[in-house]
């Protein structure tokens, strides 16, 4: 019989509509004023701490409303704004140096729906607030590193070879000259150079001399592979701000956008954001110590000098054994000579290479060398900050048994210096050193108006649309009508439930677009309708194949606008792949409200039935 839908499609139709309802519901519920506290590294938040704040507020006659602890942090929410910051000066003062209290807003869903795991919306920068950041990678610091390395490991691969007496130095144009006896030993090199070493380019010149320079395929590997890591890296750091409605992303060849909604604390955010140190595990050359470092400077090709905080100079392998990058985790402890610790936990990589060399040279020197990259305060001809680097012999200890993936480095002059190396140390060693070239703030109040227009927009959007169906369609129209408000609810829906989704401006004028689609869709299938009906058709007949001949019509439209939208996706950035998501999941969401939800309500009303005439 034409025009009926079984029990179940009704029952599955159903629910669905009733899930997008619960799902949405939470973005009617707005956000309240919050202050996030989080622990220094080397302190924790726990029960106690949030007894501490509790009381601390009650002392201020502060009232909040509420203050629960998830995740490692506390979160302590307001009733409106002007209490927030009588608040966060309040628990800066009770709680000290040792907690990070951070501006920040909360979702205000009620508990019954953020237990079904329903959450608003995560909105962009445009619409929230927060601050912009374009962060530049130095690559010229990390390619001088690299060809210092190169010029290390070539060193010793001849030596190991039998190809000696050459002369190994770096030139000022980011080449490599070896100076070799005779042009028997240069070939010879250069043989082996070809075979062992293919990324570096060869040429020779007068004197016996060849001249290398790493091969611009591996120079751009080397580039793409910083950028990547440090987008990682900066990724893992704002992971530990809690905020998973991020945006970061590359803008050209060596520079990085990062976007955070909401946030308030910018300070913070740079600090966390533009941590260049990390750590190299160096042997000591006991021998040079033995006499003076300065002279073994110039002689000694695999050491150099390095300096204690206290100025004493300590001469290094140039070897690294070991660098930050392997580094997991680190906390803070008191010894047994009741002084600070760092205790180090490595990953795989790195437990292997530290308990392979500790095995090989137990009773050995070795040396924790802190290494970071700081603002000169100077510029370059480009304008930008030139970065110089600091390094400090931060610990000198024997190797007494065989080393694992956990370890710990003492003789720390103070339990401060502990907890900030131990701050860089878990934010994670920058591939290349960075700095944040611009800055940008957007006030809550614009997020605010973004909203409201956004918002405004859509709501005008609708009205038109609506008194168009209605009029123009009569019956049919309020059956199109109830399939573009639950198309709406639908995209709100996914859209919150999503992981990484984030709406911004465009994103609102991809879902007036997909309003539009879904107009267009019960529209196409109307005017069907109408033409069989002109047709002869009876009124039974006319609505089955009004929506079957418009079905493809229908696909085909909406194939295309997807192709497009897929398209945008993978070729766009920031605003533009939002645009493509709210696009894709509102051509989705239109499909199935505007032939199915249509079709099931004009089913329930005519189906099985004796039909003398139709309200279209």
């Amino acid at each position: 019989m034409l025009n009926r839908y079984p029990l179940w499609k009704y029952i599955i139709l159903t629910l669905v509509i009733i899930m997008g309802v619960i799902y949405a519901l939470p973005n009617l519920y707005g956000e309240d004023p919050a202050i996030q506290i989080t622990a220094t590294h080397g302190a924790t938040v726990n029960k106690t701490t949030l007894h501490k704040i509790s009381a601390v507020l009650e002392q201020d006659h502060i009232k909040s409303k509420s203050i629960t602890l998830e995740n490692g942090a506390i979160l302590t929410r307001f009733h409106d704004s002007s209490i927030q910051l009588r608040a966060r000066e309040a628990l800066i003062r009770g709680l000290g140096d040792k907690f990070i209290v951070a501006f920040n807003l909360a979702p205000a869903t009620p508990h019954w729906l953020a237990t079904l795991g329903a959450k608003p919306i995560k909105l962009g920068l445009d619409l929230r607030g927060g601050v912009h950041f374009l962060i530049e990678i130095d690559m010229s610091t990390t390619i001088d590193k690299l060809e210092y390395k190169t010029l290390d490991t070539l060193r010793k691969k001849l030596r190991a070879n039998h190809i000696i007496d050459t002369s190994i130095y770096k030139l000022s144009n980011n080449s490599l000259a070896i100076r070799f006896r005779d042009e028997i030993t240069r070939n010879q090199a250069i043989s082996y150079i070809n075979v062992n070493q293919p990324h570096l380019v060869l040429s020779k010149h007068r004197n016996n001399t060849l001249k290398a320079e790493l091969s611009y395929d591996y120079l751009k590997k080397i580039h793409e592979d910083l950028v990547t890591q440090n987008i990682i890296i900066l990724r893992n750091r704002i992971n530990r701000l809690g905020l998973d409605e991020s945006m970061i992303q590359r803008q050209g060849t060596d520079r990085i956008v990062v976007e955070l909604p909401g946030i308030q604390d910018t300070a913070r955010a740079k600090e966390i954001l533009g941590a260049t140190a990390t750590l190299e595990f160096r042997l000591v050359n006991t021998l040079a110590n033995t006499v003076q470092p300065t002279s073994i400077y110039d002689t000694q090709r695999d050491s150099e000098v390095k300096y204690i905080s206290d100025g004493r100079v300590i001469v290094l392998s140039k070897d690294v054994i070991l660098t930050g990058e392997h580094i997991t985790d680190a906390t803070l402890s008191i010894d047994e000579y009741d002084q600070a610790q760092v205790n180090i936990s490595l990953d795989t990589i790195g437990g292997t290479l530290i308990s392979s060399f500790s095995k090989d040279n137990i009773g050995k020197t070795i040396a924790t060398l802190f290494v970071e990259y700081k603002d000169s305060g100077k510029k370059d001809a480009n304008g930008r900050a030139v970065l110089i680097k600091k390094e400090e012999i931060i610990n000198i200890a024997n190797i007494q048994s065989h080393l694992g993936d956990r370890f710990r480095i003492t003789g720390i002059s103070n339990i401060n210096e502990a907890r900030q190396l131990i701050l860089l140390l878990r934010a994670g060693a920058l591939s290349a050193p960075i700095q944040i070239v611009e800055e940008r703030i957007i006030g809550p109040i614009l997020g605010k108006q973004n909203i409201t227009q956004g918002l405004k927009a859509c709501v005008y959007g609708l009205i038109i649309s609506i008194f168009f169906m209605i009029a123009w369609y009569r019956k049919f129209g309020i059956i199109a009508t109830n399939a573009l408000l639950a198309n709406l609810v639908l995209i709100m829906a996914c859209m919150s439930l999503l992981p990484g989704t984030t709406l911004s401006m465009p994103g609102i004028a991809g879902i007036l677009l997909t309003l539009v689609v879904t107009v267009d869709a019960t529209v196409l299938i109307n005017e069907r309708i109408k033409e069989e009906l002109k047709n002869g058709r009876s009124f039974q007949m006319a609505i089955h194949e009004g929506y079957k001949g418009a079905f493809s019509s229908i696909m085909d439209a909406n194939i295309t606008t997807l192709i497009t939208a897929v398209i945008l996706y993978t070729i766009g950035t920031g605003s533009i792949k939002g645009f493509a998501i709210t696009t894709v999941l509102g051509v989705a969401t239109s499909m199935f409200t505007s032939i199915i939800g249509t079709r099931a309500i004009v089913n329930l009303i005519y189906g099985r039935k004796r039909i003398n005439k139709l309200s279209i």
